[in-house]
């Protein structure tokens, strides 16, 4: 990997760091090297203090290939580019809701416990930098091969941190300050978080230019729905493009990791792609193995862009070690205790013998040539890890499964089980679950076999990258639309009262739900594509790890919606019409709901969560309040002047309101001691 030579850095025309932008995109670069006596060592943290002593320590172990997993060769430089992911040691805010201590789907959701959770949900993204539950490490890896040096060479890693899962970004950015950073030393560091810095706020789901020197980063962000929370996604954008809806517009990124290569990871294992999708969409853990840091960590980002839109909640690991503080845990677990639920993807083969627990293990990847130098060109949508086995006679993919050779071979790894790795590298699943998914052989033969040229390869592979990316938006997509009817929004009918509370969304009952859609059937995509059992995998969705938060979190953007379109109403409302058909007791009700609404405005007005609109909202409502104080009987005023706060939104200019059939009142501004 070579950085563009177009890229340069001037001192000074370099701007100056700003810390509070620098957080929104990035916490800090680290720069780590390994010492054959000490082990791995933090060099350069920028800026300075914004790591704890056990995360330095994490994110060292977490910078450095395992060496177990490498082959030996004689190449003078060799970079390498990865990613990993661990928890935070933080202590939660009390009022944010946690997914992982919700287990039940049987009982009923209530709209209206949303609320406060609505709040706190605003407020934990509002504060990222202090309560992400987990941060994301993006390494570029040197080992340079020297033989007048111990051991024959060295190893150093630059690492970006980020609380967000930013691919797109992070892996361009690594290719500019990586080779930067081993021309210039810190002084790199210092330049690149300047130019950060200066970037604007992150726009989930959209193309955002982002300049560094002279260079320009084009990205497409995730979108906010596939965005953990606590990743800084302001839950108001999350309402748009959310499932279970299928986008039009595809060029627009639908979930977590949309540029990984889906197909350069599992090209020995096409046909097993569907079991692996509702492996993930249940929340079942699974190892995957691989070679390098890098073939795994893809093969792990790209599972978890199969399930897209849906939000996943499994915690995922595209590279870990036995260093991380989870491994005891893990490898403590007693024969026949269930595995939590995460996809860890790992080069160490010591955790086939580690985590004999876990039921999917999924070997991909090749090992790497003995090569002069790993070559990185500037990345595109694909990811293409290089030095895989080029050509792949796809048309001839159903015909090698049913061979007598395949056949027996598959007999052979099933007998063998997983640790047939540690003598040899083999592309392979080990696993008992049973697909209710059928392969689509119509996307299968649509996938282009790319032949012997890396060229040809590289675009070819973008194509086949979208052929199934699509593939699995749509069969995500319409597995959730049966949960679409829960999250239906509702507007004013024609001549009814926008003030008063909207009616709550359907309550959720996973029996009811499962009932219902057991007479109705899964729809005419899913029919075809699923065997008789197809109910039994909505009931493993509803039982795994992925189901509540996504409900919820969809639930609860609904409830925004609808919150919007009965404000819009609102906005709209001719207040005195609307009273020519009320009661005086429907009109006294108003009163009521108006205030109520201008004290929500207020509100938000006060924690500056207010929209653009808010001050012509306020001033709306106010005149509305106006104008049914004034038909409301005298003592009724003086009733209502009592309440100080009341008399403050009713202070202002004043009105006059004649409504046909009901005495004239002028009202300007009312003493509370006036004599009746």
């Amino acid at each position: 990997m070579s950085r563009s030579p177009s890229f340069s850095v001037k001192s000074e025309l370099s701007p100056k760091l700003d810390p509070e932008s620098l957080q929104q995109w990035i916490i800090a670069f680290c720069a780590i090297r390994f010492d054959l006596e000490q082990g791995q060592l933090v060099e350069e943290c920028y800026p300075p203090g914004c790591l704890s002593q056990d995360e330095e320590l994490e994110i060292a172990f977490s910078s450095f290939p395992d060496s177990v997993s490498q082959n030996q060769n004689r190449s003078s430089i060799h970079d390498c580019i990865f990613f990993f992911r661990f928890r935070r040691k933080l202590k939660p805010p009390t009022s944010s809701v946690s997914y992982s201590e919700i287990t039940e789907v049987n009982k009923e959701f209530s709209p209206k416990s949303l609320d406060k959770k609505i709040l706190s949900r605003r407020s934990l993204s509002s504060n990222t930098d202090n309560t992400s539950r987990y941060m994301y490490g993006y390494v570029f890896n040197r080992q340079r091969h020297d033989e007048r040096l111990k051991r024959g060479g060295e190893q150093k890693s630059v690492v970006i941190l980020s609380h967000s899962p930013y691919s797109s970004v992070f892996r361009p950015l690594l290719q500019i300050v990586g080779p930067l950073y081993f021309d210039m030393g810190k002084k790199a560091l210092e330049h690149i978080a300047a130019y950060v810095s200066t970037w604007p706020a992150p726009k989930p789901g959209k193309l955002m230019d982002l300049p560094i020197g002279n260079a320009t980063l084009k990205v497409n962000l995730p979108p906010a729905h596939s965005l953990p929370l606590e990743s800084g996604a302001p839950f108001e954008e999350s309402a748009s493009s959310a499932a279970p809806f299928l986008p039009n517009n595809q060029s627009i990124p639908q979930g977590l990791f949309h540029d990984s290569d889906v197909f350069g990871s599992f090209r020995g294992l096409l046909l097993q792609l569907w079991m692996l999708w509702e492996l993930l969409l249940i929340g079942e853990p699974i190892l995957v193995i691989a070679p390098t840091p890098p073939q795994c960590c893809e093969a792990v980002a790209s599972l978890v862009s199969l399930v897209a839109p849906l939000l996943c909640s499994v915690d995922f690991r595209p590279y870990f070690t036995i260093h991380d503080p989870e491994f005891s845990h893990l490898n403590s677990l007693q024969e026949g205790a269930t595995f939590p639920p995460m996809v860890l993807g790992v080069t160490n083969l010591f955790f086939l013998k580690a985590l004999r627990n876990i039921p999917h293990v999924v070997s991909v990847g090749s090992p790497a040539p003995n090569s002069s130098r790993f070559s990185f060109s500037s990345r595109s949508s694909t990811g293409r890890i290089p030095g895989r086995p080029q050509g792949f006679g796809l048309q001839q993919l159903s015909l090698k499964k049913l061979s007598p050779s395949s056949l027996l071979n598959a007999v052979k790894l099933r007998r063998d089980g997983p640790l047939c790795l540690m003598t040899e590298h083999k592309e392979a699943i080990w696993s008992t679950y049973s697909a209710t998914t059928k392969p689509d052989t119509s996307i299968l033969n649509r996938l282009i076999d790319a032949g012997m040229s890396p060229r040809v390869e590289e675009s070819m592979s973008v194509v086949n990258n979208e052929i199934l990316r699509r593939h699995f938006l749509e069969l995500t997509t319409n597995f959730l639309a049966p949960f679409g009817p829960y999250f239906r929004t509702t507007t004013p009918s024609e001549g009814s009262s926008p003030y008063v509370d909207p009616p709550s969304l359907p309550p959720f009952s996973a029996d009811e739900f499962l009932a219902t859609l057991s007479a109705r059937g899964p729809g005419k995509f899913l029919s075809k594509r699923m065997r008789a059992n197809w109910l039994d995998l909505y009931r493993r969705f509803l039982k795994g790890l992925n189901f509540v938060p996504w409900f919820q979190r969809r639930r609860a953007v609904a409830e925004q919606e609808q919150y919007k379109l009965w404000r819009q109403a609102r906005m709209k409302t001719d207040i005195r019409l609307l009273m020519t058909k009320m009661s005086e007791l429907e009109i006294v009700d108003s009163f009521n709901a108006i205030e109520r609404h201008i004290l929500k405005e207020t509100q938000l007005q006060q924690s500056g969560s207010a929209g653009e609109d808010s001050t012509a909202m306020f001033q709306k409502q106010r005149g509305d309040l106006q104008a049914v104080f004034n038909v409301l009987p005298k003592d009724t005023q003086q009733l209502l002047l009592s309440n100080p706060q009341t008399a403050s939104h009713l202070h202002g200019s004043p009105d006059v309101t004649k409504l046909p059939g009901r005495p004239f009142i002028h009202v300007g501004v009312v003493s509370s001691t006036s004599p009746r």
